[in-house]
């Protein structure tokens, strides 16, 4: 059994989201200047040169890189052999999120409550914990700093078995269509399959924080990333929506067994942004 101090968490959660909204990962990087080179449209390639500048200047001077610093959102994978001890988890992990929006000056976006008061919490906490106990004494952390431009354009529909492959795609391309400028593309568009009515949401969110290289392992999804991908970049919407083939940088997909009554499906939209940072303890 390892024992592991909740303060390090907090260290931890609060050098990744600064890490997030500071620095854009190389691989999204790589992949704009790819769609800049291959964009026919001048007024599309521009948005993305100026979008390559503005997030090479965020790492340079370490600045956020969009004026939304987004909803902090925490997936844990806490290995079964470890002990968390000096204090809550739930209560470390926020103390993170407020450290680094407090000391690093990020905008603060949370209210308390949703619906009547909307009162700003003041730090960004309370953050979405997501936990998971895996094999092993390591402590896997994902911070994801999510937008809600982008966020509120995702959309979760409870398809049946008899919608099959072209169901999906129709409501995954719907999605994108009806979203247009909205979300700032070009888009990482991730998309869950399968599992329950939150299963699918929550498979969506994560896919978003995927390396551009990685696709589904099964061949008949990779396949159906790579078609998503090249349907949503006919829609014409391009960068910041000004028109242009690069609507979307990458799709992807993560499924789970369902129900054999159901098919469930979320796409959730992320900007080119796509502001995530990982740590192992």
């Amino acid at each position: 059994m390892r024992e592991l101090d909740v303060a390090r968490i907090t260290q931890a959660v609060a050098e990744l989201f600064l890490e997030a909204n500071y620095v854009i990962g190389t691989d999204v990087m790589d992949k704009l200047a790819q769609s800049q080179a291959a964009e026919p449209s001048p007024l599309g390639r521009m948005v993305l040169e100026q979008i390559i500048e503005n997030n090479t200047i965020g790492a340079r001077e370490r600045m956020p890189v969009c004026q939304d610093t987004g909803l902090s959102v925490v997936y844990l994978s806490i290995g079964q052999e470890v002990h968390l001890v000096g204090g809550s988890l739930e209560e470390a992990v926020n103390a993170g999120v407020r450290k680094a929006y407090q000391e690093g000056y990020l905008r603060k976006s949370i209210v308390a409550e949703p619906l009547f008061d909307r009162k700003n919490t003041g730090d960004n906490t309370p953050c979405v914990l997501h936990v998971r106990l895996i094999p092993g004494d390591k402590v896997h952390i994902t911070a994801i700093a999510k937008g809600f431009g982008s966020e509120n354009m995702s959309q979760l529909k409870m398809l049946t078995p008899s919608d099959g492959v072209e169901g999906v795609k129709r409501f995954v391309l719907r999605v994108v269509e009806e979203a247009g400028p909205n979300p700032c593309p070009p888009l990482v568009v991730g998309v869950g399959i399968g599992g329950s009515f939150e299963l699918c949401a929550l498979m969506a969110k994560r896919a978003t924080s995927l390396p551009m290289s990685r696709s589904h392992r099964d061949p008949r999804y990779k396949a159906l990333e790579d078609d998503l991908e090249q349907e949503i970049n006919r829609l014409g919407i391009g960068p910041a929506g000004y028109g242009g083939q690069t609507t979307a940088l990458k799709v992807h997909i993560m499924t789970a067994p369902t129900h054999i009554a159901g098919l469930p499906v979320a796409v959730n939209i992320c900007c080119h942004a796509a502001r995530h940072a990982e740590m192992t303890l």
